[in-house]
């Protein structure tokens, strides 16, 4: 019976042979295409050329094989691999930094407390990896375990391609599953009126820009981080149209930045309601930088998306809009389109989804929306052409 073949990656036994010089050292190493090589290395001694050797051995197992994840390998030393692979795509382009700064602070937070002790071949199993998933979302919430399974699952996948093991336990585990979504209502017309009447009142709300912001979220359906993004050259008050291709993020070690869309639905031109038009206008004419953000900080700058939603909350009441959040003018808006009989395209499209599907359950080409949507969007706060 032949003698079976050495594993992938592995050298046999090592044989030593004293020379003139010195020693020599020799075995056979199975390269990952399959062929077994010999390799040899010398020494002044029987023992340097057997640490030569190993050495040899161990660095021609790292370039082949990619990298040196074995099955007893721990989870948080291939979490730190997968990590920079992650953190190259970011920096390539290819990967948002705002998933990066999430799925890092996950891994830190959640997912190596509980994992980053055990081997990936050995002790990450489907029933491990289902413990840890059902007791974050039973201590924490289904998101944070969605992440965290999104993060552990990517760690797992990495020590899969580099032969650790055969199968992601991570991909076995059960669906994690969310509690019904609380449907999120929009403000009736005598609602919006009142809404901008209260902030207008409030000294706070109005040195935040909040009126203002305000309409604009109701003009365009667009998620406040896109609209303190938008810029006074992306607005053409003569055509009535705004560009929308950015959101505000803040980035660890960056600060506030300008990142596009995620998708290329999301990267839309938008019409733009008259009396939308008009209150550009008045900011346009009454700002000092026509190169900067429509919606600025009070140095001029980009302005922070969670300290406005936070001043949103603090000026907003208890009474009456104590339920209304930045994402209730983009329902509003949605829901003005619908009742105006809007097709779930043109929609989704005012909105940036690039499927009608997700407006539909969730809400109701680059070119411009259609006016369509502007002329429906005109009696959003009651005011009719011609007043």
């Amino acid at each position: 019976m032949p003698r079976p073949p050495l594993p992938i990656g592995t050298y046999g036994k090592i044989r030593t042979y004293e020379t003139g010089s010195g020693w020599r050292a020799v075995t056979k190493f199975r390269d990952f295409d399959g062929v077994t090589r010999p390799v040899e290395r010398t020494g002044r001694t029987k023992a340097a050329a057997e640490r030569n050797l190993k050495k040899a051995l161990v660095k021609r197992g790292k370039v082949l094989g990619g990298a040196s994840i074995k099955p007893e390998t721990k989870f948080r030393d291939v979490a730190g691999l997968w990590l920079k692979a992650l953190e190259s795509k970011v920096d390539a382009g290819t990967r948002s930094p705002t998933t990066f700064d999430q799925y890092r602070s996950n891994l830190h937070l959640h997912v190596l407390p509980a994992l980053g002790e055990l081997r990936v071949g050995q002790e990450v199993t489907v029933p491990t990896a289902e413990a840890f998933l059902q007791a974050l979302r039973t201590n924490k919430d289904v998101s944070v375990a969605k992440t965290a399974r999104s993060v552990a699952s990517g760690v797992m996948a990495h020590a899969v391609r580099h032969g650790a093991l055969e199968q992601n336990p991570f991909r076995e585990t059960s669906r994690l599953e969310k509690k019904r979504r609380k449907r999120v209502r929009s403000l009736t017309l005598d609602e919006r009126v009142k809404w901008l009447e209260q902030l207008e009142a409030d000294d706070k709300a109005s040195r935040w820009d909040l009126p203002d912001l305000s309409r604009f979220m109701l003009a365009t359906g667009v998620r406040i981080g896109e609209a303190l993004a938008v810029f006074w050259p992306e607005v053409d008050l003569g055509e009535g149209l705004v560009a929308v291709d950015y959101n505000v993020v803040r980035i660890k070690g960056k600060g506030l930045i300008r990142k596009s869309t995620k998708t290329e639905y999301g990267e839309r031109t938008l019409p733009l309601p008259s009396w939308a038009v008009e209150m550009l206008r008045r900011r346009f004419a009454e700002t000092d930088d026509p190169d900067g953000p429509v919606f600025p900080d009070s140095l001029g700058g980009l302005r922070d998306p969670s300290n406005t939603r936070r001043v949103l909350r603090e000026t907003r009441g208890s009474e009456g809009f104590a339920w209304v959040t930045s994402h209730v003018f983009r329902k509003t808006a949605a829901t003005i389109l619908d009742e105006a009989g809007l097709t779930a395209r043109l929609i989704a499209n005012q909105l940036g989804h690039s499927r009608p599907s997700m407006t539909q359950d969730v809400y109701m080409d680059r070119e411009a929306v259609s006016r369509d949507t502007a002329d429906a969007l005109e009696a959003a706060l009651g005011v009719q052409d011609g007043q």
